[in-house]
């Protein structure tokens, strides 16, 4: 249902990446609508979607001024190659997306994680979440609030656009035993977390929906 674009990864090594450093992460971002990354203006999943008297919450990056040259290329590259590109729209999405696939991973939601991902990411989660369940393990994880979104970089390669996305967020996040001790972190202290996320689209494609194909510390 999801385009799926193949990035060079390795599936161990993300695994491990993403259970050490997204396993203590977790977000709520206050008067946030989750939704997925994409160029028009139906950003969220019909299920999402709120009635249309309900005007989406703005992006906060909604603007070229202030980018690096190479990241105002980059975007200019993409917008060029897609009509339908929409910058505020896709800011909106990123960081909805940021939020659902870090619940879904918290939560061991696959199903979730499948749509949003693509197969190397989606496959670092998977084994993340297995090793977790082998151990009797939950998270106990909350979003508290997105302070910052703004491109990181961007890019056109042929018809595969990429742009990854910086996310500072406060996090606070708890580790449980399957005796429902807490062994890990504290929900009464929030730590900064500063996230890359890459996300990319085949501007070719008819489906409209961006996938996460890297994630990173930033």
């Amino acid at each position: 249902m999801f385009e799926i674009i193949l990035l060079a990864m390795v599936a161990a090594f993300l695994g491990l990446r993403l259970y050490s450093v997204l396993g203590r992460r977790a977000e709520h971002e206050e008067e946030s609508v989750p939704q997925r990354p994409e160029t028009g203006e139906n950003t969220m999943p019909p299920a999402a979607q709120p009635p249309k008297s309900v005007p989406a919450a703005p992006a906060r990056v909604v603007q070229m001024d202030g980018m690096m040259p190479a990241v105002e290329r980059g975007i200019r590259e993409i917008a060029q190659a897609d009509g339908k590109f929409d910058l505020p729209a896709f800011m909106e999405g990123a960081k909805g997306a940021y939020e659902m696939v870090l619940e879904a991973f918290w939560e061991g939601d696959r199903e979730t994680l499948r749509d949003l991902c693509d197969d190397d990411v989606y496959a670092g989660f998977d084994a993340a979440i297995s090793a977790r369940e082998d151990a009797g393990q939950t998270l106990d994880n909350s979003l508290v609030r997105i302070e910052e979104t703004r491109i990181h970089s961007a890019s056109l390669d042929g018809k595969l656009a990429r742009i990854a996305v910086l996310f500072v967020a406060d996090i606070a996040a708890v580790t449980r035993d399957k005796d429902d001790n807490v062994i890990a972190g504290s929900l009464d202290d929030a730590v900064e977390s500063r996230d890359v996320w890459t996300f990319s689209r085949n501007v070719a494609a008819r489906d409209p929906n961006w996938v996460l194909d890297e994630t990173d510390e930033g």
